[in-house]
């Protein structure tokens, strides 16, 4: 590996549960945000923050649906190596699993999947080369799941989920990055099935410096859940996307819209969808190659492709 090469392992392998139907034949990170699939943005993401050239993406669910999307096996010049898990590894399972594709002697970054965000990583990832830390967590202020016990003045993660320090009164949200030294690998455990939770806990409990970095500028969520991902279309302006050459459009110049449809500006609809006459379409998500019957009135409504909306729709998924 060339130095000063960053590399980054994106989870991808995940059922995408409590997005069904919406994930039914689509893994989790490929379902469109704009008429791009999700990971789309971690890539440019880390890309425009960290410089990162190099990733590595585990799929199970739906695995061919990767290829498709990327069959050179590249992104914007950079390479993605895939790796498929027929049995499920959870976080530290999955680590595990590349550790012949992590680099040797350097950090590397690991990314879930499911986020979309546009904070700032630059910081927190030199924070994290300088610190000798085991693990660096990314971390923000508020947030849905405040479980993450931190220190502000060590810097040091001292408790995950209530484990060490249930009393640890300062709690942050866990934003899905971080970034890991190769003097962490130890602590996983090979060909087990677990989450990163438990090494962490471990290094934690032996002395290792898990540290944590307040990242609370710039947008975050996680579009694991259907309103988390339709709320996206209310703030999506709100991030700071950079990607050269391939422009956001919410509404496709390859749709078919019909004369007399209306489509208000928190909706998307994407290439190769047709909306019939006099649609009305609000806060809704057309997937491309998806269709609107005339007359229909939807809203918060999402459409597949190859799926068909009629009449009047509120907040369903087809």
């Amino acid at each position: 590996m060339a130095s000063g090469e960053i590399q980054a392992f994106v989870l991808g392998a995940g059922l995408g549960t409590r997005l069904r139907p919406l994930t039914e034949f689509l893994p989790k990170p490929l379902v469109p945000v704009c008429n791009r699939p999700l990971i789309n943005y971690a890539f440019d993401h880390l890309m425009a923050d960290l410089g990162v050239s190099r990733f590595l993406v585990n799929t199970h669910h739906c695995p061919d649906a990767y290829s498709e999307h990327f069959p050179d096996g590249m992104y914007r010049g950079n390479e993605i190596t895939f790796r498929h898990e027929p049995v499920l590894l959870d976080t530290a399972g999955g680590i595990d699993n590349v550790r012949d594709w992590l680099p040797k002697d350097d950090s590397f970054v690991v990314y879930n999947g499911d986020i979309l965000t546009d904070l700032p990583l630059g910081d927190a990832w030199r924070t994290h080369l300088d610190s000798g830390n085991a693990v660096t967590m990314v971390l923000r202020s508020e947030g849905d799941e405040l479980r993450v016990g931190y220190d502000p003045k060590s810097g040091q993660v001292v408790d995950l989920r209530g484990v060490l320090k249930p009393d640890w009164s300062q709690r942050y949200q866990f934003t899905g990055i971080y970034f890991v030294a190769p003097h962490f690998l130890p602590y996983l455990k090979p060909g087990e099935i677990e989450s990163v939770v438990l090494p962490i806990l471990e290094a934690i409990k032996a002395g290792e410096r898990v540290g944590g970095v307040l990242a609370d500028g710039g947008t975050w969520s996680d579009l694991g859940e259907r309103d988390s991902y339709l709320s996206a279309l209310e703030g999506f302006e709100k991030y700071n996307w950079r990607s050269p050459g391939e422009p956001m459009m919410k509404i496709s110049p390859e749709a078919d819209i019909a004369p007399g449809a209306e489509i208000d500006d928190l909706s998307w609809v994407g290439p190769g969808a047709s909306i019939g006459e006099n649609a009305q379409i609000k806060r809704s998500i057309i997937w491309g190659n998806g269709t609107v019957a005339g007359d229909s009135v939807l809203d918060r409504v999402i459409v597949r492709s190859e799926k068909r909306a009629e009449g009047h729709l509120y907040d369903v998924d087809l």
